[in-house]
């Protein structure tokens, strides 16, 4: 049995274009419109019609249960019947019976490393800054999961540098720098005196590695043109977070430092995260921004089962979100599916052991636990709020912003929905 044949997320609107201007620089290229899918959506269940019967969510779990017991027959029977049904070019369905049964069929097979360091292999050789500008601006442009966590932070860090000449962004998130251009904007046209910045861009992924060169040649260039007295440096040698320090970012003492950490923390081994917590805290940051997807995938690690589950929930709303902001044929959809593909192969079918980075996502109440043993919480204040608001009435209707009930909510930060589903997570911490 061989499964059949089976990629990073610039602003919109003012923020789009204002990214457009980073990533478009010396470039004519024109961005597509944006167009929708017309998936409707059923009253009682919340799930959308017209994508299947749903059938590939009962195959794959029960094929999952299949494999936690080792029930070899059914196990090969329910791979064989998911093989036959699954495409990634074909309905909602079809695509996430394709990209869950190369997890599964890895899983069976024990290859998940092997075929995630082919996978990864096989993105990181067509991967190109002009691949990713496409990418990102597209996305961006259809969806705000990821310009959420952009303005959340930004908004935070700008509040609580305010006043500072020297600002020193520590930036841990593999996503391009793509959240920089507005806070450089904002930074040229305070009416005080123009702030000296130096941005240190940590880098794990080596899929980001390579265009890093051109993105900060953009980001002087923009700098310049904003008029902000502007440093750029990349920190790109380390396997994982856990062997950054204190002494490797360079840090002045007359410095105001801020940290921001968006999707990094689910990438450090879960014994370890409490120490990388307590590294940031050595820095003595004015503020820490954390931007984390709103799922579970470290609990229960142990227990296939239960970590399929958790994984086949967060994925199937993330593939619908994709299913109604993307045209069906849309390159860049399929990109971002089978960004996400690998992802799963990551989390259900590779050990976290001496594999470098690992894809163990927590909710925002446990991450909260964690950072409250040596910060407290920033609540974001009513303009970063109204910015936060205002950025999601850009979008297509289903996105919602939820803020914490009370002072005793059991989770601090603010959270994206779609379809009245948390999504993503995002918080402000002080020491």
């Amino acid at each position: 049995f061989t499964p059949k044949d089976t990629s990073i997320h610039y602003y919109p609107s003012k923020h789009q274009s204002i990214n457009g201007q980073i990533l478009n620089m010396q470039s004519n290229t024109n961005r597509p419109q944006s167009s929708h899918t017309s998936t409707s959506w059923s009253s009682d269940s919340g799930e959308p019609c017209g994508t299947g019967n749903k059938w590939a969510p009962r195959l794959l779990k029960e094929c999952a249960r299949a494999i936690s017991e080792k029930d070899s027959s059914k196990i090969h029977h329910l791979l064989w019947m998911l093989n036959e049904l699954a495409s990634p070019y074909g309905d909602f369905d079809q695509k996430l019976a394709a990209y869950f049964l190369q997890a599964l069929f890895c899983k069976t097979t024990e290859s998940g490393q092997r075929c995630f360091k082919t996978l990864t292999s096989v993105a990181e050789k067509s991967h190109s800054f002009d691949s990713a500008r496409k990418l990102i601006l597209k996305f961006q442009e259809v969806s705000p999961w990821t310009t959420f966590g952009h303005v959340a932070s930004n908004g935070a860090i700008l509040e609580a540098l305010d006043g500072e000449s020297k600002l020193h962004i520590i930036d841990i998130s593999n996503t391009l720098c793509t959240q920089w251009p507005t806070l450089l904007e904002a930074l040229a046209t305070r009416t005080d005196e123009t702030p000296h910045l130096k941005l240190t861009v940590v880098v794990t992924a080596n899929i980001v590695r390579s265009v890093m060169k051109e993105i900060g040649q953009r980001m002087e260039k923009f700098a310049r043109l904003m008029g902000v007295p502007f440093e750029f440096r990349v920190i790109s040698v380390l396997n994982h977070l856990g062997e950054l320090t204190k002494e490797g970012l360079g840090i002045q003492e007359d410095e105001a430092i801020a940290v921001n950490c968006i999707g990094a923390l689910r990438r450090v081994e879960v014994e370890e995260r409490g120490a990388v917590i307590q590294m940031f805290q050595s820095l003595r940051p004015k503020i820490v921004t954390i931007v984390e997807e709103e799922a579970d995938f470290s609990s229960s690690r142990h227990d296939f089962v239960k970590c399929f589950e958790e994984c086949l929930r967060f994925y199937t709303l993330y593939f619908e979100m994709l299913e109604e902001s993307f045209v069906h044929t849309s390159n860049e959809r399929l990109m971002l599916e089978r960004e996400c593909s690998r992802n799963i192969v990551r989390v259900l079918a590779c050990d976290d052991i001496n594999e470098g980075e690992c894809e163990r996502r927590e909710r925002g109440s446990h991450w909260c636990e964690r950072l409250k043993e040596a910060y407290s919480q920033v609540r974001f204040s009513d303009d970063v709020v109204d910015d936060v608001k205002a950025l999601l009435k850009r979008y297509r209707t289903g996105w919602a912003l939820v803020l914490p009930q009370g002072d005793d909510h059991h989770s601090s930060g603010i959270y994206l929905t779609w379809k009245e589903e948390p999504v993503v997570w995002a918080s402000a911490w002080k020491p």
